[in-house]
């Protein structure tokens, strides 16, 4: 075989003996890595950057299976502990922090007709996935649950035990914040509707319509509708949401609408049967949901599905491969690089169209156009990975940014199905943007880029809904601390690395005003330094450093002032555009490597959260300390990414966590935003071999080589490029695509 050359052997369960089986890159994808530990990440069926995904959803419960996604923080449909099945949620988000979407749940039942969730829900067992798959047994019903995806479209199967059985979709659950839908029975095989999803991380205006149309392709002898009839509670009247009984209508069939309503198919199902189930979505119309249907599943077939979805993505991961190293490393990587390829998703339907930013209008574009922009956190490696591997596709990422501010004024900050969150912090379209520059891919309106880039750094606070506490910033270049909850240090150390990627766009633009006064701008951190304890510390709006202050508070997720998400030792290092300045600040190499890795050895670095994932590289700055790069990387590969439901630490933020291990594993790292350089640590893999786009990169491939000095080396020796001996522990982005192999002799 070309692509992997792999053995493995695997024990029969029967106890017969072994088999050995050749394996390709995407039968080494294990989709239930992520799906504990708040990983977020989910085993259900989609294909790469696809719209749709059909996931198992067992985040609510009944009696001993009670899961609630508010009191128990899920913003995940599933998580691996959790074993009560309520359906396949179709359109899901991966690896995030907040709930959202998961609706539209399609689940399997026999015997007499329930429709309350708590009731219907079941156990499972005989969990399997793979990418593009998913499958489990209802142990109430005896029922073989299938479910595989295309772009815009699900399908599920399912195999009934003889007798009365039922397909119920139910709009009242989910991961939304949001209420309220409408469905239609078109005839007794097609239900066509819309639900409202929104809320996200409890943004109030970010809410958005799904449409979607249900096929099954059995004529059942009974449909209808249920509808959840509230009960008022209380001296206020407020609405109960567990109050009330369910109305169930048999002899209706027009529109249904309702916060809690659903359709039911009832079959008479001999032994085995199957019956399969389409569904087509949308965010522009049940019209376009019906199109991508009809283009994406002409007829009912289940195995074409996902024998598509199988080869979608088995040529994607192919663009990478690696040979050495152990099973469950090859598993942690291609698991790793399938976890990055799910987000930003394509929006448009087949016919282009798609809905404009925060709008009501429809609009069409010639090209992919994207969402689910988690950019504060894909920054950082997802979209670089993306210009290394898939440059067709960020280019196209990045004109959606760009289109996003034509349409809306702003570039997206945490866009989701056309609406603009404002969740957490920064000006992250920035870095991404020049980065993708940077690295060659510039076919996109530059000058368009920079104005909307221009304009979320200077317009004042009152006017700008990307830097809403800018005006200090601008007169004193920093951002004061205003109460004891917000995360003024954690905003303004984000602005500095979006200013410094927008010094370096200018000053390559030939603005070169502009470019002295964002890079000034950009070095504005050395304001929060205090020497006293060493760290960044938040400043009160007298200009004082805030007193009391630990630098330790918010180690258990406790507010920490001035701080999101972490404290002062997770951000204190995060000046990836100036780490010589900072070291000069904090006095020196030896101070500053020290302090870093006292960061290390105290356990005072946070591997769950981004602001400090680059910690590990900044020892490749400093002559003679560059060791520790390589020793500090391999232990966090090896410590928090496993084999296991637990491989990702926290949450996989889109796809963030997976690119730090999918690079690290290759041997180097993007560790700075802006520029188009990588550092160099130790690959995992004897061999790594990455295919170019020829459009992009006229060599055709990267190839890597590892000669270790035994199974334990870890050190780097030396690296060549070519023939020729690397200065230092840096590579340059041209150097990487250049075609010369990359030689790694470690001892």
């Amino acid at each position: 075989m070309k692509l992997l050359k792999s053995t493995f052997s695997a024990l029969l369960i029967s106890g017969i003996g072994f088999v050995s089986i050749a394996q390709e890159p995407v039968d080494f994808v294990n989709p239930f890595i992520g799906t504990t530990n708040y990983g977020t990440t989910n085993p259900g069926a989609i294909v790469p950057n696809g719209l749709m995904s059909v996931v198992p959803f067992n985040v609510m419960g009944s009696g001993l299976n009670k899961f609630d996604k508010d009191a128990t923080w899920w913003s995940t449909p599933y998580e691996i502990n959790n074993k009560f099945f309520t359906g396949f949620s179709h359109v899901n988000l991966s690896g995030v922090g907040c709930p959202e979407a998961g609706s539209l749940l399609l689940m399997p039942t026999t015997g007499d007709l329930l429709v309350d969730y708590r009731d219907y829900g079941s156990e499972y067992t005989d969990e399997k996935a793979s990418p593009g798959y998913y499958t489990n047994r209802l142990t109430k019903y005896n029922v073989l649950t299938e479910a595989s995806a295309s772009q815009r479209t699900g399908i599920s199967r399912f195999t009934f035990p003889k007798g009365k059985s039922h397909i119920l979709l139910n709009l009242g659950e989910g991961l939304t914040n949001e209420m309220g839908a409408q469905m239609r029975i078109v005839n007794d095989q097609e239900i066509e509707g819309v639900k409202l999803l929104g809320t996200f991380c409890y943004v109030p205006q970010a809410v958005f319509p799904i449409y979607f149309v249900m096929r099954v392709n059995k004529k059942p002898i009974q449909t209808g509708y249920w509808k959840k009839q509230r009960e008022m509670t209380g001296v206020e009247k407020d609405w109960d949401p567990d109050a009330g009984n369910y109305k169930i209508y048999t002899k209706y069939n027009r529109d249904m609408m309702g916060d809690d309503i659903g359709s039911f198919f009832t079959f008479d199902t001999e032994e085995g049967e199957q019956i399969e189930v389409q569904v087509g979505v949308s965010f522009v119309s049940t019209e376009n949901a019906r199109m991508n249907l009809e283009a994406e599943q002409p007829t009912f077939d289940f195995e074409q599905v996902r024998a598509s979805a199988r080869q979608k993505w088995n040529d994607d991961l192919s663009r990478i491969t690696v040979e050495g190293g152990t099973d469950d490393q090859k598993t942690v990587f291609y698991t790793a690089l399938y976890h990055t390829l799910i987000h930003p998703s394509i929006l448009n339907d087949v016919n282009g169209e798609y809905p404009a930013m925060e709008s009501g209008k429809t609009m069409k574009s010639d090209r992919n156009r994207y969402t689910v922009f988690s950019l504060c956190d894909t920054y950082r490696n997802v979209h670089q990975l993306m210009s290394l591997v898939y440059p067709d596709r960020q280019l196209d990422m990045v004109n959606t940014m760009i289109d996003m501010y034509r349409e809306n004024g702003w570039l997206p900050k945490w866009e989701l199905f056309g609406r603009e969150t404002f969740t957490m912090e920064g000006d992250p379209s920035i870095p991404v943007i020049v980065d993708t520059w940077k690295r060659g891919l510039r076919d996109f309106d530059v000058e368009t880029a920079y104005e909307a880039m221009y304009k979320s750094a200077t317009l004042p606070q009152d006017q700008n809904l990307m830097r809403p506490d800018i005006d200090n910033y601008y007169a004193k270049g920093y951002v004061p601390l205003m109460s004891q909850y917000d995360n003024s240090v954690s905003h303004a150390l984000e602005y500095y690395m979006a200013d410094f990627a927008l010094a370096e766009f200018a000053e390559a633009l030939g603005k070169k005003e502009d470019a002295k006064l964002f890079r000034k701008r950009s070095l504005g951190y050395k304001n929060y330094y205090c020497k006293e304890y060493g760290t960044f510390r938040p400043i009160t709006p007298d200009g004082k450093f805030l007193s009391p202050f630990d630098p330790k508070q918010g180690e258990n997720f406790e507010p920490s002032p001035g701080f999101h998400e972490g404290n002062a030792w997770n951000y204190t290092f995060f000046v990836p555009h100036d780490v010589q300045g900072l070291a000069k600040l904090m006095g020196g190499q030896r101070k500053f490597v020290d302090k870093l890795q006292m960061v290390f050895d105290q356990n005072l670095f946070d591997m769950s959260n981004e602001p400090d994932i680059a910690y590990p590289h900044l020892f490749s700055y400093f002559k003679g300390d560059e060791w520790r790069t390589q020793k500090e990387v391999r232990r966090l590969l090896d410590t928090y990414f496993k084999n296991a439901p637990d491989g990702i630490p926290g949450n996989d933020d889109t796809g963030t966590m997976s690119a730090w291990a999918v690079f690290n594993m290759m041997g180097f790292y993007p560790d700075c935003p802006g520029k188009a350089r990588y550092t160099l640590t130790t690959p995992v893999f004897d061999k790594v071999t990455i295919s170019l786009d020829e459009k992009y990169y006229p060599t055709g491939k990267v190839v890597i080589e590892k000669n270790a000095n035994g199974a334990d080396a870890w050190q780097i020796d030396q690296v060549k490029i070519g023939n020729k001996e690397n200065s230092g522990y840096f590579i340059s982005h041209d150097q990487l695509v250049g075609g010369e192999n990359i030689q790694f002799n470690i001892k």
